[in-house]
């Protein structure tokens, strides 16, 4: 059996068994929004700060690999956002999201559980993911401000909505002090090293269960307009053909396109050996759930952000075991 499997199944395992305990509501139900808020705010940053922090600058400024992903997720997204504007017109909201849910990758909670346990002894195995969702998280920003300037709920520049977002993040600005410590060469103290990767390590299997339980409590949710939009009236048959073509061109995109742009550009900017597959492998990881949350709170696309989560992880079984397989020959 491929290596990819064993550490895929551990993750699809904690994923299915907070499905399962949401389904038979063992826990509260507000439990995923708790875990969610302390992954976000003290664990994933602990983990994000003491990965760089220990980690040597040069071995952080990959600057292929960050333009290499960088690009490839930026092509990605003008490719979905230029045909999401000829099929919805002046949608911007509808594009960015659609757009988001076929360049946001679950680089934190999957891609990292997933590239420590396949690469145990890669020093840049962290720092790869740690790289991969700090853009994913300017893409997050970026989009957030543009649908918030679609419903005129931000009269502010964008660049300064933007900049906000970006410095009240808590994965920001534990990455940023990591970084800050890495290039002064600040050794951090053995007993609060010990501390914060212990509270990061909590991060992943609190993450994926909570992920877990947001698909399940995701699936029904129906799409609600916003209030300036009205449904255009179709048949049933239509709009279900619609909805999954929809759902096959985000996870082609995801799946597929994404990882395809990852290999040929960071091949361009040299890089290669396992930071080539790792830097692959995380453009190939299905939609975050983060996603679904921004759709939900906004109301836009928040059905199709759901499934398109759930699908893209179950095809993701067979697709990331395939691109590991085809780097490797």
């Amino acid at each position: 059996m491929p290596a990819i499997f064993t550490p895929l199944f551990a993750v699809l395992g904690i994923m299915l068994l907070g499905s399962f305990v949401q389904k038979l509501r063992i826990l509260s139900s507000d439990t995923d929004q708790v875990l969610n808020q302390y992954v976000y705010y003290i664990a994933f940053p602990a983990i994000m700060l003491i990965a760089l922090a220990e980690t040597p600058i040069d071995g952080i400024m990959q600057w292929g690999f960050i333009a290499g992903y960088s690009l490839a997720m930026l092509i990605t997204y003008l490719l979905v956002i230029f045909i999401s504007y000829r099929t919805n017109k002046g949608r911007t909201d509808i594009a960015a999201l659609r757009a988001l849910n076929t360049t946001f990758g679950n680089c934190a909670f999957i891609g990292m559980p997933l590239l420590t346990i396949l690469f145990p002894q890669h020093p840049n195995a962290l720092t790869a993911a740690a790289i991969a969702t700090l853009l994913s998280v300017i893409v997050f920003a970026f989009v957030l401000v543009t649908i918030e300037l679609y419903l005129g709920q931000k009269q502010t520049s964008p660049i300064i909505i933007v900049s906000q977002s970006l410095i009240q993040n808590p994965i920001v600005i534990g990455s940023s002090i990591g970084v800050a410590l890495s290039a002064l060469n600040v050794e951090v103290n053995q007993s609060l090293s010990i501390m914060l990767h212990q509270i990061g390590m909590t991060s992943s299997p609190c993450a994926l269960f909570a992920i877990g339980m947001v698909l399940v409590k995701a699936r029904g949710d129906q799409d609600k307009p916003s209030l300036d939009t009205k449904i255009a009236k179709s048949s049933f048959s239509t709009t279900k053909l619609n909805h999954v073509a929809e759902l096959i061109w985000i996870n082609f995109c995801k799946l597929i396109i994404q990882p395809v742009l990852a290999y040929l550009l960071l091949r361009l900017f040299g890089v290669s050996g396992e930071l080539l597959i790792m830097g692959v492998l995380l453009a190939a990881l299905p939609t975050a759930a983060s996603v679904f949350l921004l759709a939900q709170r906004y109301r836009v696309k928040s059905t199709i952000s759901a499934q398109a989560i759930m699908l893209g992880t179950l095809l993701s079984i067979i697709s990331l075991p395939a691109i590991d397989y085809l780097l490797k020959l």
